[in-house]
C-alpha cells in the first residue's frame, strides 16, 4: 500500500510519471531507449529471415539503388566503412548480397542484391510495418505525423551540430 501524506491521502507511488513533469533531461534517455526497443522488436520480427540488426538497412538501400560501393552504403546508413565491410562480408556468406567489379572501372567493387536478398525485401517491409504499428498503438495519424516531423528535426539539428564542430582549426 502507498504511504499516506499529512492530509491523509495516499501517495501515487508506482504510477507513471505525469507527462507535464518531463523535462529536456528526459529526452536523451527516452529517445535512446525507444530506439533500442524498436530495434529489438524489428530484429525479433526478422529472425525467421536470417537477417541480423542493421542488415535490413543494407537490403533496403540496395533495393532502392542496386550496385553501390561499400563506402556509399556506409555513408547512406551512417556507419563507418569497416563496419559496412564486415556487414557485407557476413551478408555475402548468408547469400543476401554479392560483390562484383564495376563494369567501367574494375578497381571499384560494387554490392548487389542476390535473388535471396531481393526476396527478403517484402519480409523486411512487413516486419518494419508490424513494429511501427506496435510502437504507435493508440496514436492518432496526427500524432504519428508530428512524431516523425519532430524526430526528423532532431536528426537535422544533430547533423547541423556535427557540421558546426568541423569549423575549428586543424
Amino acid at each position: 500500500m502507498g504511504k499516506k501524506h499529512k492530509d491523509g491521502k495516499k501517495s501515487k507511488s508506482g504510477k507513471k510519471k505525469d507527462h507535464s513533469e518531463y523535462t529536456l533531461a528526459d529526452l536523451s534517455p527516452a529517445l535512446t531507449q525507444a530506439a533500442r526497443s524498436m530495434r529489438t522488436v524489428l530484429t525479433r520480427n526478422m529472425t525467421a529471415s536470417g537477417l541480423y540488426a542493421g542488415q535490413d538497412g543494407v537490403i533496403l538501400a540496395l533495393s532502392a539503388s542496386d550496385g553501390l560501393p561499400a563506402g556509399t552504403l556506409a555513408q547512406k546508413l551512417g556507419v563507418k566503412a569497416p563496419t559496412m565491410t564486415r556487414t557485407i562480408g557476413r551478408m555475402e556468406a548468408q547469400g543476401f548480397v554479392e560483390r562484383r567489379p564495376d563494369a567501367e572501372d574494375a578497381r571499384l567493387t560494387k554490392v548487389y542484391l542476390t535473388e535471396h536478398g531481393r526476396n527478403s525485401v517484402s519480409e523486411i517491409e512487413s516486419s518494419a510495418a508490424a513494429c511501427d504499428e506496435l510502437a504507435t498503438r493508440g496514436f492518432s495519424d496526427k500524432d504519428v505525423r508530428s512524431l516523425v516531423r519532430l524526430l526528423k528535426a532532431i536528426e537535422s539539428n544533430l547533423h547541423t551540430g556535427d557540421d558546426d564542430e568541423d569549423d575549428g582549426e586543424f
